[in-house]
């Protein structure tokens, strides 16, 4: 028997099942047909199997015996992303190009460069393959940084301050080990960071984790920056606990929500899960980032363990509150795919994406409370965001949906490999090509205004529209009643204005073209006076 390597193919150029492909072997294909067949060629039986490849590992797949030949069709890419042929006005794809939002931040400089020492993912392969880094640190130096740092995620630039050039840096814990071994490297890398805005303070790290875990990590090869190795900086603790804290605080959650509203003891059962105290902890953390970078100048490096879990909330977080175009629709989606997509979080093991395992040690709800912490910012800030909140909820419904190709695997290396932007749709196309649905009527455009919120249990609240929105016995929320007025005011004013344009392009066709002294459309707009 003859055999046949499995094609592969795009869905989003089939324009129809009756459509026929024509293979190598001269294999006439249609869509619909479980295996393309040579004619006389008929299917015996069919079995799934898993094909130890000598190359690439266990392939999961179904085997297909013909009276001709043997026929593996790998079935890998379960998910719907790789089948979706949704058509939109939009490519989200192309929302987010890392060299044009570096230039948005002014980048490079002559204290920042672009390095491409990870273009084919060789220092660390978790990371994006562009970076930034400071001017006077040679490629060689972040090669022997990132032997001293967790999976090498060596400290990369993520924010620069227009004004004081203070900067976010972000990375993972330096390998202390037991033996509180050191770096020279990493220490003097440290200085040159510190150095590159002319700051004569000490670098402030922030270390998203609680001291004692901190500490406890040494047992496996990590720990903190300790201030005998690294004199010129300062280090704060954040007491933010780790996956699994949060994985069984939703649980909790969940359980006071589904199928029953726990009625009675409603404050102390919400008190009981503790969400909401994490949910404050990193909005209290994101605002000591921003806050020392915005009013104090200082430049500052973020981390946790590995560098993409709290560290991307921390990040995020502190450049919404600092950088206004963050918080337009256009600015999110480049944030979440900066500081979450492309730099590593592992969106499939902690979403569990095609895994039936859900007892896995893995999962947890990381990039929710992120958002979360977003939806509690744009209460507190209604005018600020250019978003709604059926954005938020879009993104998360998607977020486990696998509709859509942009959360799918843990890193930029592994959606390269798949070629996730080739055969799959972004969420960002769905969202960009029907906008309006998602913006805040309330939206004032405010350039260079920090945001503070007040990260208080007294001004947190749970997000009902989204963790109850499901439950039987819960009254779906009605649209806010001010904002639905709010928009059919808009929707009249626009309606005016256009009748407006049609009556002076009628006024004006009927005006002589000697006429001088007739009044321009714009002149003719400002006289006129309308209770808008």
């Amino acid at each position: 028997m003859a055999s046949s390597s499995t094609p592969k193919y795009n869905s989003n150029s089939l324009e129809s099942s009756s459509n026929k492909r024509t293979l190598k072997d001269g294999t006439n294909w249609e869509q619909n047909e479980e295996i393309p067949r040579l004619p006389g060629e008929t299917r015996v039986t069919d079995k799934d199997v898993i094909y130890m490849c000598p190359f690439n590992g266990p392939v999961k797949g179904r085997v297909y015996i013909t009276n001709y030949r043997l026929y593996l069709r790998s079935v890998e890419n379960l998910f719907f992303a790789f089948v979706n042929e949704e058509k939109f006005s939009e490519n989200g794809w192309m929302v987010y190009n890392p060299m044009s939002e570096y230039r948005r931040q002014g980048l490079p400089n002559e204290r920042w460069r672009v390095t491409f020492i990870n273009e084919h993912y060789g220092l660390c392969d978790t990371y994006p393959s562009l970076l930034v880094v400071p001017y006077n640190a040679t490629d060689d130096d972040l090669k022997k940084v990132a032997a001293f740092r967790s999976r090498n995620r060596i400290p990369v630039l993520s924010w620069i301050h227009p004004e004081t050039q203070a900067v976010i840096m972000r990375c993972s814990q330096p390998l202390v080990g037991m033996s509180g071994k050191r770096n020279k490297d990493d220490e003097r890398y440290l200085d040159i960071i510190r150095e590159a805005n002319g700051q004569i303070s000490k670098l402030t790290i922030y270390d998203a984790r609680p001291n004692v875990n901190a500490v406890a990590n040494k047992a496996t090869g990590g720990g903190y920056e300790s201030e005998d190795a690294y004199p010129n900086a300062e280090l704060f603790f954040l007491d933010i606990h780790n996956i699994h804290v949060m994985r069984e605080s939703l649980k909790k959650l969940k359980d006071i929500v589904y199928p029953n509203v726990e009625e009675s003891h409603w404050l102390s059962s919400l008190e009981s899960t503790h969400w909401l105290e994490h949910i404050k902890l990193v909005l209290t953390g994101a605002i000591q980032v921003a806050d020392k970078v915005s009013s104090e100048r200082s430049s500052v490096l973020v981390h946790c363990s590995d560098g993409w879990d709290r560290t991307a909330q921390l990040t995020s977080l502190a450049m919404l509150m600092l950088d206004s175009y963050y918080r337009t629709i256009e600015g999110f989606e480049v944030l979440v795919q900066k500081e979450w997509i492309s730099f590593g979080h592992k969106f499939a093991s902690r979403i569990g994406h095609g895994d039936k395992n859900h007892a896995d040690a893995d999962r947890s709800p990381i990039f929710l409370q992120f958002i979360d912490c977003v939806w509690q910012m744009s209460k507190q800030f209604p005018t600020a965001f250019e978003f709604n909140e059926q954005f938020l909820i879009t993104i998360l419904d998607h977020l486990y949906s696998c509709r859509f190709g942009t959360f799918l695997y843990n890193s930029e290396s592994l959606r390269e490999k798949e070629k996730v932007t080739e055969k799959t749709l972004s969420l960002w196309s769905l969202i960009n090509s029907e906008k309006s649905k998602y913006t805040n009527p309330f939206y004032t455009k405010e350039l260079n205004r920090a945001l503070y919120p007040v990260a208080s249990m007294r001004h947190l609240e749970l997000w009902v529209n989204y963790y109850i929105r499901w439950n039987p016995r819960i009254r779906q929320q009605q649209p806010n009643p001010v904002e639905q007025r709010y928009m059919e005011l808009l929707a009249l004013r626009d309606d005016y204005i256009r009748r407006l344009e049609e009556l002076q392009i009628t006024n004006n066709s009927k005006i002589s073209n000697s006429s001088a002294s007739s009044a321009s459309p714009s002149q003719m707009m400002s006289q006129v006076q309308t209770h808008f």
